[in-house]
């Protein structure tokens, strides 16, 4: 069984970003993946420091990741990077938790600008080895991409078709990847091993 799991960066009681991946998940299951949200809320997680011994759900939350063949980093956009909630899980989760592990990225933003912020996560799963899909989510103006609707994942319902299947497409792509190896190589790593 494929283990995936959504980490909310959001710590809003009405968060777009869980939301959203609410809908990753939804299509993971539906790909045949046990699922779980890590919601940043639910959890004792202080400001990272390696010189304290008691760090809340640290080791909890550590484990959560370590032990997901694939994970989703939600985040809402603040001053064009990721939230400090998210920075701070990352701050705990290093090589263990990330190394050869396949990771999607989603980006929620108030305004029309989320590039950076899918930029800087990319760059810092990969820090840690973490294997990042070249599909992601950005949602522009995120308020306005749902609508009140009971019948709809979290009561929420995606006013874009297009938006709603491109965010169910990298749950999808989790359960697809997470079991990756990739091999890298090119005709010149090729001619250089004969």
């Amino acid at each position: 069984m494929t283990h995936v799991l959504a980490v909310s960066g959001s710590l809003r009681d009405e968060s777009y970003t869980r939301t959203a991946l609410e809908y990753v998940l939804d299509s993971a299951r539906e790909a045949g993946a046990e699922t779980r949200l890590l919601d940043l809320r639910e959890y004792d997680l202080p400001v990272y420091d390696p010189d304290v011994d008691d760090q809340g759900d640290g080791e909890a939350v550590k484990r959560l990741v370590r032990e997901a063949d694939a994970v989703a980093l939600g985040t809402p956009v603040y001053h064009g990077s990721y939230s400090g909630a998210l920075k701070n899980l990352h701050d705990y989760c290093g090589f263990e938790e990330f190394e050869d592990t396949t990771v999607g990225l989603l980006a929620t933003a108030g305004g029309g600008s989320y590039g950076s912020t899918l930029d800087h996560l990319r760059i810092t799963v990969r820090g840690v080895h973490g294997w990042v899909l070249p599909h992601q989510v950005g949602i522009r103006g995120a308020s306005s991409e749902f609508e009140a609707d009971p019948e709809a994942i979290d009561g929420r319902a995606f006013v874009d078709e297009k938006l709603e299947d491109r965010t169910r497409k990298l749950g999808r792509m989790l359960v697809e990847y997470a079991h990756i190896e990739p091999e890298v190589s090119s005709p010149r790593t090729a001619a250089a091993d004969e």
